[in-house]
């Protein structure tokens, strides 16, 4: 849109732009366009556009991709869009607050790409929604005020490098890739903007790390920025000679001076002081478990290794607990990526094989607590026959309630959520490719026996 169409746009609805709201509409064309070509949209992508206002990079992206969803929180603005893509059927329009939308609903549309001129002053709360992992986006381009880009793509020991810059980059790859004036908006801002790309970060960039624990310990880190790390945390009660020698830093290090790789490596740290046990442990050994194998007919005939059962594809045993909350939502666990079966897949709330000489309930109490921190009654719901499908398992399915908190080991779970039952109906039929086979064999079983 231009100048004049912005103008008679605003007149026409007998409106002028919100203050409050942040509202100033891009009126250059060419920079539109420019940054909708930042998102690489094709038509099988699922576009989110945060505050479309009048539908300026709207208008640029929608023949670009297959679908969009618009949040706009301006009745006036969504009403004014419900008419612009009347003839779009893939285009939803939201009235409502991008921080109230669940993102949840982006998981059965693939990793969606998310587009955004975001005002100041809700810009690190959309970001840090946006981010938050697990996240269903693959990809972000934001204009935002140009003091916010530059936090976001600082480097240590710099005046705008602090909590969010980490806890953003843990995640993301941020790349500053363009500057834009204020004349380039109606009405002109009084300050530059700056557009961002967010790509996520390849798993093996950075060591596995306790993702609320990070958080934490950098909103620590920088709530006195010009204070000594040290003082800051000291409440954790650590080592710090021993700590700092193992991170290579000086003992009175500030946290602006530590790189993403040192925070990473501090928390590592910490959970390593705190729980030994539990960090230190590592995934599955393939060639010590060894579980019953069992005939067509789930009787044991012999035993065998983990990896011996996998690769020769033997007749064993396995459970999957569904962990239900009071709403209904099913648990879902994200499966790390050092499983040795379906990495990276979405799985049962908890799940796991019948050692040898083991029984099935006793071997679901136990995967409950080992992989969720929790017991809770289990009731048996169903059994699934061993097979491909199954990936040769004689499967009990349990059921039982619980709303957390849960509290996972990361050699076995990257990460988890609760998902409302007619979501994971529409995701494991437009994706199944994104689960488990014996998760979806088993959600089929406890549908039958609802």
């Amino acid at each position: 849109m231009n100048r004049a169409e912005i103008q008679n746009a605003l007149s026409a609805l007998q409106t002028r732009p919100t203050k409050s709201l942040g509202q100033n509409f891009l009126q250059d064309e060419e920079t539109a366009a420019w940054i909708v070509g930042q998102l690489d949209l094709s038509p099988t992508d699922h576009l989110v556009e945060v505050g479309p206002g009048l539908g300026a990079l709207t208008e640029f992206a929608v023949p670009k991709c297959g679908s969009a969803t618009l949040i706009e929180k301006d009745g006036r603005l969504a009403g004014y869009l419900q008419e612009s893509f009347r003839d779009h059927p893939n285009v939803e329009i939201l009235h409502q607050d991008a921080l109230e939308y669940d993102l949840r609903e982006l998981f059965p549309r693939g990793p969606a790409k998310v587009l955004g001129n975001l005002p100041y002053y809700v810009s690190s709360q959309v970001l840090l929604a946006f981010t938050a992992e697990p996240s269903p986006v693959g990809k972000l381009v934001f204009t935002l005020q140009k003091e916010m880009a530059e936090r976001l793509s600082a480097k240590p020991s710099t005046k705008d490098y602090g909590a969010i810059t980490l806890i953003v980059g843990r995640r993301w790859k941020v790349d500053y890739i363009r500057t834009i004036p204020g004349s380039a908006f109606l009405p002109a801002p009084n300050v530059e903007s700056g557009v961002i790309a967010l790509t996520p970060r390849d798993p093996a960039e950075l060591p596995d790390c306790d993702a609320r624990l990070f958080n934490r310990l950098v909103k620590e880190g920088f709530s006195q920025r010009r204070k000594m790390l040290r003082k800051m945390l000291a409440h954790h009660e650590l080592d710090w000679s021993a700590l700092c020698t193992a991170l290579g830093i000086e003992e009175t290090v500030r946290g602006e001076a530590l790189s993403l790789r040192q925070w990473v490596d501090l928390t590592r740290y910490v959970e390593a002081a705190k729980d030994p046990e539990t960090f230190n442990a590592k995934a599955q050994d393939v060639h010590g478990e060894r579980f019953d194998v069992v005939d067509d007919e789930n009787r044991v005939i012999a035993q065998a290794s983990r990896h011996e059962v996998h690769t020769q594809k033997l007749r064993h045993r396995s459970v999957h607990i569904f962990v239900f909350n009071k709403r209904g939502d099913l648990f879902l666990q994200k499966r790390s990526r050092f499983k040795d079966a379906n990495p990276g897949r979405w799985d049962s709330s908890a799940a796991g094989h019948v050692n040898a000489g083991a029984d099935y309930l006793e071997t679901a109490e136990r995967e409950l607590g080992e992989e969720l921190g929790v017991s809770a009654p289990l009731t048996l719901i169903g059994t699934h026959p061993a097979g491909p499908k199954t990936g040769w398992e004689f499967v009990q399915i349990f059921r039982t309630e619980h709303d957390g908190p849960f509290h996972w080991p990361r050699a076995e779970i990257e990460s988890g959520l609760f998902f409302p039952i007619p979501l994971l109906e529409r995701w494991t039929a437009a994706r199944p490719q994104d689960f488990s086979n014996s998760f979806l064999s088993s959600f089929q079983v406890w549908k039958e026996s609802r």
